[in-house]
């Protein structure tokens, strides 16, 4: 079975780093798994990998579509599929690295909903609630508008909670859905979740935002909306922006704007990790447990190359390559 590497964590973890190392190593390349990161002119305020990190491993997924274009889980997971299948028939390894949860499922379970009502720009504005204020959000939005239905979904599986809103919306009850969480068969995958210490999270988070700040998060903002973007469009709801066009529309001053950010990307984070922390077969890596970033990397890619049907073959760049081929000699030794 063919496999591919999954990397997910909170957001400003060190998921770029991390997912580059394992392009190295193990001869992959990757696939974002991040809902922000997809839109062109966002680069700031979505953590883009800068052009030197982007140099290292190619990335898929990144820069792909208009702001203003509508875009669901339904299209990534076509258009992320379809860069998986592309690395794999060059004989390399997918790596998919992001935070944004609904999206990993949509590649991990085979998800059928094809006898739902449809609205592309509801279930994309859903799609950015359950993200941005969890799955509870939803599930009571389904609770009001209908109980009978709601009573019948777990308020964890949001793909259905969508969907049954999408038929409430239309005036339809959703009676059943089939399915759902099938796991994909397409290939198998292995899941590394990466954290760190809350303290050391929460500090990197604040860092973060201040870089941003520092270079252009605003005048991002501003050049957005000078190019037709307005605050109702979906792409502007991400955190980072919808901060910063409260600050222009006058709600709060500058340094609230960014204290903003950083609170709602702490909360954010937070809700990351309880969606992560549900998939039974992640393996975690606590960075902060290690001495250092290159001993964590080091055993990092142990784990993986153990976990792997197919340990990497050997190829991948510098030291990784050469960690790499250590490892498959230590294992080697001791079979």
């Amino acid at each position: 079975m063919r496999e591919i590497i999954v990397v997910a964590g909170p957001t400003a973890v060190g998921k770029t780093k991390y997912a580059i190392a394992l392009a190295k190593a193990f001869d992959g390349e990757i696939v974002s798994c991040d809902s922000m990161q997809l839109y062109k002119y966002m680069n700031i305020g979505s953590a883009k990998p800068t052009d030197a990190e982007r140099a290292e491993a190619v990335h898929h997924l990144v820069d792909e579509i208009d702001p203003k274009e509508p875009f669901s889980v339904a299209k990534y997971s076509k258009m992320a599929k379809e860069a998986i299948e592309d690395i794999f028939s060059r004989g390399k390894t997918p790596i998919v690295s992001g935070g944004t949860g609904l999206y990993l499922n949509s590649l991990l379970y085979d998800m059928d909903f094809s006898n739902a009502p449809k609205d592309d720009e509801l279930r994309e504005t859903l799609e950015k609630e359950a993200e941005l204020f969890g799955p509870e959000y939803i599930y009571n939005k389904l609770c009001e508008m209908d109980p009978e239905t709601a009573k019948r979904i777990h308020p964890n599986n949001v793909k259905k909670v969508i969907r049954a809103l999408e038929g409430a919306s239309s005036g339809s009850s959703i009676t059943d859905f089939k399915n759902c969480t099938k796991k994909c068969t397409d290939y198998d995958a292995v899941l590394i979740g990466l954290t760190r210490n809350r303290e050391e999270l929460y500090e990197r988070i604040n860092r973060r935002v201040d870089i941003m700040v520092e270079e252009g998060l605003f005048h991002e903002v501003e050049n957005l909306l000078e190019m037709g973007l307005a605050e109702e469009d979906i792409s502007m709801k991400g955190i980072g922006y919808k901060e910063i066009i409260g600050y222009l529309n006058g709600e709060y001053p500058l340094d609230e704007a960014a204290e903003l950010i950083k609170k709602n990307t702490r909360h954010f984070a937070k809700r990351q990790m309880t969606w992560f922390r549900r998939y039974k077969d992640m393996h975690w890596v606590n960075i902060s447990s290690y001495s250092s970033e290159e001993d964590c990397l080091t055993d990092l890619f142990r784990q993986v190359d153990a976990l792997l049907v197919h340990p990497l073959s050997g190829s991948g760049p510098g030291t990784e390559k050469e960690k790499g081929g250590a490892l498959r000699a230590e294992r080697k030794d001791t079979q």
